[in-house]
């Protein structure tokens, strides 16, 4: 090769490289839009930009499988939009990640004192529910509206044991949802020797989507009006959103318990609004002691992991740092997680539906890349 053709070469090769680095730092700046997020950039934020340039990279070249988007807020601003997957407009399915906005309308419901308090017993609420009860027993009748918040009722109920009699996929064959779930058995617990430890914060933990999916229905009753509608008016609307796309029941009952589609930038509007202490641009829309005990410990999942009212709660650890968190999670490896310390919000959107290691992608996502951006 000439000299002359070598320089060529080595030229075109660093314009190249310029031209993708660019890009890629281009891609770090969120889009300026009207839907009431304030930008700015992660530089400005105290954000390396290395680690999310990384990120990018690595999700690209296919090491991290059907992300849809990541998203970065801090200090209330959005700082860095990421689509690898549809755009800003795509609605996401997180599955049950949506289930910690069930627990904003209860909130919002009590404050409005449509709903006296969690105390409230879930049965006298729903008399016509109560009145064909199949499995009677008196420990049903104590079931209140914090029980399915924790999900800790006593009802044989348990999404992650495919042999439950409550597991959701059951659930969904039937007709009326309320009914299938009230009418489930208490669950019994093997005794293993003598000595009965009691669990922590009082509360036996049992995933249960059909308790969730229970709210809706009690929120139509008290406030009068359907679950959507109400979410629309007293927490969308709001909040500047106006597109959500609900999944209803075969009776037209909203489905608190999963399912519902937002943008990615919706549902960091929710993790925002939850940093806040309930607050969105200055406006109140949740009471600040509702948050405050929502992200609470009230029933214990694993040794790494609590759970609050429909919010999970942890420590996700990144270069020696343990920085805890409450957040939504959904199958397919959604998150929308809150650092309260990092004063930071982050949304992953995932695809990768009933997968395994589909959580353990989006946490080393979050560890390994975003976390990582903070820390230095």
């Amino acid at each position: 090769m000439s000299r002359v053709m070598t320089f060529l070469f080595v030229q075109i090769c660093v314009s190249v490289s310029v031209s993708f680095s660019a890009q890629v730092v281009q891609s770090l700046a969120p889009q300026s839009t009207t839907d009431g997020w304030p930008i700015a950039s992660v530089e400005s934020a105290g954000i390396s930009s290395k680690p999310l340039q990384d990120l990018e990279t690595a999700v690209r070249s296919g090491e991290f499988k059907k992300i849809g988007s990541v998203l970065i807020a801090r200090h209330g601003k959005l700082v860095y939009e990421a689509y690898f997957d549809g755009d800003a407009n795509a609605l996401r399915d997180t599955r049950s990640a949506t289930k910690s906005i069930a627990d904003a309308l209860i909130g919002i419901a009590i404050s409005e004192k449509k709903l006296s308090g969690v105390d409230a017993r879930v049965l006298k609420l729903l008399p016509e529910h109560a009145s064909k009860l199949q499995n009677p027993d008196p420990r049903k009748e104590k079931i209140t509206i914090e029980d399915l918040l924790t999900m800790s009722s006593p009802l044989e109920c348990d999404d992650w044991n495919d042999a439950s009699r409550g597991n959701e996929e059951r659930m969904y064959v039937l007709e009326d949802w309320t009914q299938f779930i009230l009418d489930l058995p208490i669950r019994g617990r093997m005794r293993v020797g003598e000595k009965i430890d009691p669990p922590p914060y009082g509360r036996y933990f049992s995933y249960c989507t059909g308790g969730v999916f229970i709210l809706s229905e009690v929120l139509q009753k008290t406030t009068g009006l359907r679950t959507d509608r109400y979410a629309q008016e007293k927490l969308f609307e709001p909040l500047g959103i106006s597109d959500a796309q609900w999944v209803y029941s075969p009776m037209n009952i909203p489905q608190t318990g999963g399912g519902l589609r937002l943008t990615s930038r919706d549902l960091l509007r929710i993790a925002q609004l939850y940093l806040n202490g309930g607050s969105w641009q200055g406006k109140r829309i949740v009471d600040e002691a509702w948050v405050r005990t929502s992200i609470q410990p009230h029933a214990r999942i694993d040794d790494d992991t609590e759970y609050g009212y429909l919010w999970w709660l942890k420590a996700f650890k990144s270069g020696g740092k343990g920085y805890p968190a409450f957040f939504m999670s959904g199958n397919g490896g959604n998150k929308v997680a809150v650092f309260p310390a990092l004063d930071l919000a982050v949304v992953i959107t995932s695809t990768n539906y009933s997968t395994h290691g589909m959580h353990e992608q989006t946490e080393k996502l979050l560890t390994d890349y975003i976390l990582r951006a903070v820390g230095n």
